[in-house]
């Protein structure tokens, strides 16, 4: 049986191996949830593994971020080399959702352009966890959508051996009922091509070919591009919305009912239009679906597919893992927002088609996960952040224990920013003397206001005053986002003024000093979890100082002082008990962006032109993080 095994050149240190411990022991005992609390580099991500390695569960970690997603599957790949790492985040370039606007009388179709290369990471991911034990998936929140039922995607799945009698047609007809199709010239996944004897089928996954060879009505032979020759090997479909033919047919017998049922409905209120609207749509699906197995927006029909009731949760990517497996949920006080708010904006657009007869009520199933239906999937549950909310520590509490790990000591042994107040009367002034203080010594400063507006007339001030300064927010100027980051950790810019942006996701060693202006404007910019991680941005320089400008002394403010001051105090006496120094940290300054492979495999199937088009589309649609990345890779090809 094959096992979790790490590997890393490091050891746990600090409260790493207390945090280990902890949640092993939890683990172990069966406890639901719990938290760990870990500071801004204080090596969450290597506890965890850790953990895993102890507990040898399959385990699901879930990101708000594609990006971060990307960069904890590298991670944990590095640090589990033997075993099955995956990345499953959504495969779409471009989504633009079906939708009908009753006011202006228009209906927009549906439009998505699939990025292929993600499409057979989400294959690998499902067919490894389907397959062995020891596989950890790395996935986005689009996790909670409907994929799929595991186990008819499972029962589909075809066992090969040597010597099995089975005949050609009958091995096609498998492979069409799997949905592979057929193609003779080029070899793309999920495809299939017969040369005499001999079938060559590419894998859904896109990293492997097998090839059947046929004595008559046998197989004599197996053999895999990766693996070489083989006694046996099992064939998953080519997609995850799968249905049995016996299970087809009844299938499309209930949906004929559903549709019968509306139009009746229909009629009954007169709406005439929207009957024959749906009448048409329907009829064509069910007739691709006998046909072929497979309909454009298949999703739709998943209920009556799935053979699940209305209302019923979904099949989605955690019904693939077994019922003791472990979920992780990283930068928990971000996910769990996320996956709380996706259901409702669904619906809502869902319910508009259902109305005016483009889509019959089963759609209103193709959905994600309603949050308390999430809350009740997972057997045991690990929430990670620097900030839990109160719900994390809630749920990892109960009458006995309070199942919370904390992890506030740093391998580097830096302490969590000094925090000081001061007044607003003089605060530019003051601002601008603590600048060029920081300058001379070659250090760098953030600074966080509360409108994009102050941001760029803040910085505007600070430049006429002799200070090399810029801003930062989410508008166009976002654009130039890693050259402003790169200026500033070279020294070109001193001081960036920024808003929300500058709270989360920023590892910049230079900067010694973070400025908060009007700190005591309660809301979401200064709530205590926003400005515990904002607070964080400091926390990689030795001398890290964080000043808020305030005239008076808000709940959040005390809450986030309190508990830096209560880090610092651990970290502190820590570092005296076992004699260690603070240590600087020396990062390279990367002028060329790392880009994911996911995304850098789709970058290179594009032409220059078809780049700039998509980079005009991102642009128009706000999508700055797809920008960065186009224009980006544009840059290197110059």
């Amino acid at each position: 049986m094959s096992r979790f095994k790490l590997v890393s050149k490091f050891k746990p240190t600090g409260d790493q191996p207390e945090a280990i411990k902890k949640l092993t022991a939890g683990v172990l005992a069966g406890a639901k949830a719990q938290t760990l609390l870990g500071v801004t580099g204080s090596g969450k991500t290597f506890t965890l593994a850790n953990v895993i390695e102890n507990v040898q569960k399959p385990t699901l970690v879930v990101s708000h971020n594609k990006t971060l997603a990307w960069q904890l599957y590298q991670e944990f790949k590095d640090f589990f080399p033997e075993n099955e790492v995956h990345y499953f985040v959504s495969y779409y370039d471009y989504y633009q959702p079906e939708a009908y606007m009753p006011q202006t009388d228009t209906y927009i179709e549906k439009d998505a352009k699939i990025n292929q290369e993600i499409d057979k990471l989400r294959h690998a991911a499902t067919q490894a966890v389907l397959s062995n034990p020891d596989t950890i998936i790395v996935a986005s929140v689009s996790c909670i959508y409907n994929i799929g039922d595991p186990n008819e995607y499972q029962n589909a799945a075809m066992f090969l051996k040597t010597g099995i009698n089975i005949s050609r047609k009958d091995f096609l007809k498998r492979l069409v009922l799997m949905q592979f199709s057929r193609n003779n010239i080029a070899p793309l996944p999920g495809t299939f091509r017969t040369k005499g004897e001999t079938m060559e089928i590419n894998l859904p996954t896109g990293d492997e070919i097998i090839r059947v060879n046929f004595f008559g009505s046998e197989i004599e032979k197996i053999w895999s591009s990766k693996l070489g020759i083989l006694n046996e090997y099992t064939l998953f479909p080519a997609k995850h919305f799968i249905t049995s033919e016996n299970k087809l047919k009844i299938a499309l017998t209930n949906i004929q009912t559903e549709l019968d049922e509306c139009l009746k409905e229909l009629r009954k209120e007169n709406k005439v239009l929207e009957a024959a609207r749906l009448e048409q749509r329907t009829h064509y699906d069910i007739e691709m679906l006998s046909e072929a197995g497979y309909c454009s927006g298949i999703e739709n029909y998943s209920r009556h597919l799935a053979f699940r009731k209305a209302g019923e949760s979904p099949y989605t990517l955690l019904d693939f893992f077994p019922k003791d497996a472990l979920l992780i949920v990283d930068e928990s006080h971000m996910t769990i927002p996320q996956i709380r708010g996706m259901y409702n904006g669904d619906r809502a657009r869902k319910t508009t088609l259902v109305e005016h007869g483009f889509r019959m009520p089963s759609a209103l199933d193709n959905r994600p996960m309603m949050f308390k239906e999430w809350e009740e999937k997972p057997n045991q549950i690990i929430f990670s952040s620097a900030t839990p909310n109160d719900y994390e520590l809630e749920k990892s509490s109960n009458k006995q224990n309070l199942y919370l790990a904390e992890q506030l000591i740093r391998p580097t042994h830096i302490l969590d920013p000094v925090v000081e107040v001061r007044p607003t009367e003089g605060q530019i002034d003051n601002a601008l003397k603590e600048i060029k203080e920081r300058a001379k010594l070659n250090e760098r400063v953030l600074i966080t206001v509360v409108t994009k507006r102050l941001a760029e007339d803040l910085a505007e001030h600070l430049a006429k005053a002799g200070i090399k300064a810029a801003y930062l927010h989410s508008e166009i100027k976002t654009m130039n986002r890693p050259e402003i980051l790169n200026d500033l950790r070279s020294g070109k810019i001193d001081a960036l003024v920024g808003v929300n942006l500058l709270r989360e996701g920023l590892d910049l060693p230079e900067v010694s000093l973070i400025l908060i202006f009007d700190a005591d404007k309660e809301g979401f910019l200064r709530n205590e979890t926003t400005m515990i991680q904002t607070i964080g941005r400091a926390a990689r320089h030795i001398d890290g100082k964080v000043i808020m400008y305030a005239d008076k002394l808000t709940g959040s403010m005390k809450a986030a002082i309190r508990e830096t001051s209560r880090r610092r105090t651990a970290q502190e006496k820590y570092n005296k008990e076992n004699g260690f120094e603070p240590i600087a940290i020396k990062k390279d300054i990367k002028l060329t962006p790392v880009i994911p492979e996911p995304e850098r495999i789709w970058l290179e199937s594009k032409t220059k032109k078809e780049l700039e088009r998509e980079l005009k589309a991102a642009i128009a649609e706000w999508d700055f993080e797809k920008s960065i990345l186009i224009r980006d890779y544009l840059k290197t090809l110059e």
